[in-house]
């Protein structure tokens, strides 16, 4: 299948996905934990995917990549496949805030190549192939900001209770030597906000989910801007940490995270 389809499968699918948590959204939901009591999912996290993964399914034998029910976990390292999040921000759904997203991104050999993130609350559609982002159908980049001290940067990576140290110190770094931070419960949308302009830059020192990140990335990659792990090295989605920028003051963001993530090991 060749971009150009996939992309139009990963719109289709997560449009539909998207349609199937929204028809939820603000009703009352039963919760559930799963790996600690911040950790929460629903039947709504559940219907959606089954959603996405009929769509996919229905066109393509490439493996499917997800967050929840049984789908696997880990990218395979070569070939094609999808990768899924059904709700990316179910924290905020839950609470009936608009900032949340359902994401499908398709991959070679675990390099993202086609990206679609829909926040349906929000009427806001991201898509990228091989010809750039779009939002809502108008082309869109990266910030041209290049002075950090003026950068909005998002802090990604919660986790639970008992392991935020680095996390803190991330954001203590970040509003010491940025401009502004933020945080929004979605990694997805802080990683398409970046490649529309809205942030600068945003920036995790764990490793992230490859459902929580590699949709963003392409969108960002697509849109001009950069993504590197803490080496400064092109990310992959095996890259323990990630920092996303315009790409103007990209190193000295590698620079924070990188002084972070190596306090937190002494």
């Amino acid at each position: 299948m060749d971009r150009e389809r996939r992309t139009s499968l990963a719109t289709r699918a997560a449009r539909a996905g998207g349609a199937v948590a929204g028809e939820r959204f603000r009703t009352d939901l039963r919760v559930e934990t799963k790996a600690h009591k911040n950790d929460l999912v629903s039947a709504a996290d559940a219907a959606a995917q089954d959603r996405v993964v009929a769509i996919l399914s229905g066109e393509s034998d490439a493996p499917v990549v997800g967050e929840e029910d049984e789908t696997p976990s880990t990218l395979p390292a070569s070939g094609p496949a999808w990768v899924v999040d059904p709700i990316d921000g179910t924290a905020n759904y839950l609470r009936g805030l608009r900032v949340w997203t359902t994401s499908v991104a398709a991959v070679d050999d675990g390099r993202p190549v086609a990206a679609a993130t829909v926040m349906p609350a929000m009427d806001d559609e991201y898509l990228a192939g091989a010809d750039g982002t779009r939002l809502n159908g108008e082309r869109v980049t990266v910030s041209d900001r290049d002075d950090v001290e003026t950068f909005a940067v998002a802090v990604l990576g919660w986790g639970p209770q008992g392991e935020r140290d680095a996390y803190a110190t991330l954001s203590e770094a970040v509003v010491r030597d940025c401009g502004d931070m933020r945080r929004f419960g979605s990694m997805q949308s802080a990683l398409a906000f970046v490649a529309s302009g809205g942030l600068d830059a945003a920036i995790t020192t764990r490793r992230p989910n490859p459902w929580d990140s590699v949709a963003g990335v392409h969108l960002i990659r697509e849109a001009g801007g950069t993504v590197t792990d803490l080496a400064g090295e092109r990310w992959r989605p095996d890259s323990q940490g990630l920092v996303a920028s315009n790409g103007a003051a990209h190193d000295r963001l590698v620079e924070i995270a990188r002084r972070v993530a190596a306090a937190a090991e002494d």
